[in-house]
């Protein structure tokens, strides 16, 4: 081996110095680096010249699929199916978030879970914690706005911006795309959205109304008295009303012998 030289030393050590200076960490998708550990394995230390994967340890999400004979814009399965899909917007609480995951997966239900990229941003574990638990993952727009009135450039910005944070944080766009503020999807949009790799529009056919703060026991009767075999429910993650009323929806759902399954699973 070759002598050190004084000389040779300051010079490792000054390359040393600038590679610690040009790195950066990244803790979810778009965040910059504040130094900080990873709140989670999906979040990848990166260099300033790398491109973010997901971390090895994880299973890349199911991309999105084409269900023939199922028009551009779903709202509801096959008739008289013996399950339903309950989905849920993805925002707010993250710790409310959780109880329902974990509400559903003691009753062996799978829920599909439309999430809105900026809660990504701030809670980039949820992720994985949806799609570890065999729960569907989908995109709801980067900002949760009103995706329809908007101008062809933003309306494709919050779909490929909320699909980018998606691909980094699990290695797939996600499984839907559902538009924000809105039940279903202009023409620009279903268009924008083909284009972004999403064949369908998710929509549904329950609205449960959560969102109004009604109480659990509203909720509950409000999608009780209109599911059937093959429903699409829509349901959020950011108001407690959800979180209580989802055992008796669960219970009530099983007496009738409608399994609550993901939309994957239900048309397929």
């Amino acid at each position: 081996m070759g002598r050190v030289t004084t000389s040779n030393r300051r010079g490792v050590l000054r390359a040393g110095a600038g590679l610690i200076a040009g790195g950066t960490l990244a803790t979810g998708c778009g965040a910059t680096g504040t130094g900080a550990p990873p709140p989670h394995p999906a979040a990848n230390l990166v260099s300033a010249t790398s491109t973010p994967t997901p971390t090895p340890a994880a299973s890349t999400a199911p991309a999105p699929r084409a269900f023939p004979g199922q028009p551009l814009q779903i709202t509801h399965g096959p008739r008289g199916a013996a399950a339903v899909a309950l989905t849920f917007h993805g925002q707010g609480d993250p710790t409310l978030a959780t109880r329902i995951l974990t509400t559903a997966e003691k009753r062996g239900a799978r829920l599909t879970v439309l999430a809105v990229g900026s809660w990504l941003d701030a809670h980039p574990a949820m992720a994985r914690r949806i799609l570890d638990s065999g729960h569907d993952l989908g995109n709801h727009t980067q900002r949760h706005v009103s995706v329809n009135a908007m101008s062809e450039s933003g309306a494709r910005a919050e779909i490929t911006d909320c699909a980018d944070r998606l691909r980094r944080l699990t290695g797939s766009i996600g499984s839907w795309f559902r538009p924000s503020r809105a039940p279903t999807a202009s023409e620009l949009v279903a268009r924008l959205a083909a284009e972004a790799g999403y064949p369908h529009v998710l929509s549904y056919d329950v609205d449960s109304l959560d969102y109004t703060r009604p109480g659990a026991a509203a909720v509950t009767r409000k999608v009780l008295a209109e599911v059937t075999g093959g429903s699409v429910v829509s349901m959020h993650f950011g108001y407690p009303d959800t979180a209580d009323a989802l055992p008796a929806v669960l219970e009530e759902l099983d007496r009738r012998g409608l399994r609550a399954v993901t939309t994957t699973e239900l048309l397929s």
